[in-house]
């Protein structure tokens, strides 16, 4: 349900929970209530207002983040892996759409003669995918066992307002393909802070004492998540 209060739109969602919580989502700064079913509307709109100076604070960062362009996928554009910026050189050949490493920093696109934009597109978003399908299950070996938590299951989709999310009930993780074109460490700080809310639902002290006990830098390393450039989706 679409609201506003003062100048700044929001899209409200109730839950059967305990505490309110205000999101404020890339790459725009759209903003997200989520809050207890038992509130009023006064009640919202009371929390809402005390948090206007956070809200507007974290929208200015969004708007002050570099931004790529809108993709083409052709020669000469600058593509991100791993927060590496890469030139791209689209090879036409006969054979089967891939992508390789090539030198001095390109990477190259190969695709059939006429092969159209949008498909140009699914190819590297098809390397991108497999860049994070061999890295994620790196990490969750690695922090399962830590946490002391399960996962049924894990997946990858295009997101346009989280980077990740985690569905308690049925144990599983998504997690965004754009984070392929980020650091290491931010796909790291992205599963550490997912599974943390196997262990507690919500953003609150316990959440955040959790956070600090097993990704002390974990602040640093949303720091730098929001610092990375944005992808056009």
């Amino acid at each position: 349900m679409q609201q506003q209060i003062g100048s700044i739109k929001f899209e409200l969602v109730r839950k059967p929970i305990k505490h309110m919580r205000i999101n404020v989502l890339p790459p725009n700064g759209q903003v997200q209530v989520i809050a207890p079913k038992s509130f009023t509307d006064t009640a919202i709109r009371v929390a809402f207002a005390a948090r206007i100076p956070w809200i507007k604070k974290q929208q200015q960062a969004f708007d002050q983040q570099a931004r790529q362009t809108q993709r083409q996928w052709v020669s000469g554009e600058c593509h991100y892996l791993w927060g590496k910026a890469y030139r791209l050189a689209v090879i036409e050949h006969a054979g089967a759409h891939q992508v390789r490493f090539g030198k001095d920093n390109y990477l190259e696109l190969w695709v059939r003669p006429g092969t159209k934009t949008e498909n140009r597109a699914k190819v590297l978003h098809r390397f991108y995918r497999q860049e994070l399908s061999q890295e994620i299950p790196k990490l969750l070996d690695k922090w399962l066992p830590r946490l002391k938590v399960e996962l049924n299951d894990w997946r990858i989709k295009q997101m346009k307002t989280k980077w990740g999310s985690c569905n308690i009930e049925a144990c599983r993780l998504w997690l965004n393909l754009e984070l392929a074109k980020k650091p290491h460490t931010c796909l790291e700080y992205l599963v550490v802070h997912e599974l943390v809310h196997l262990l507690e639902r919500n953003h609150n002290a316990r959440f955040i004492a959790y956070m600090d006990q097993f990704l002390p830098d974990w602040r640093e390393r949303r720091a730098l998540l929001n610092r990375q450039p944005l992808g056009v989706i």
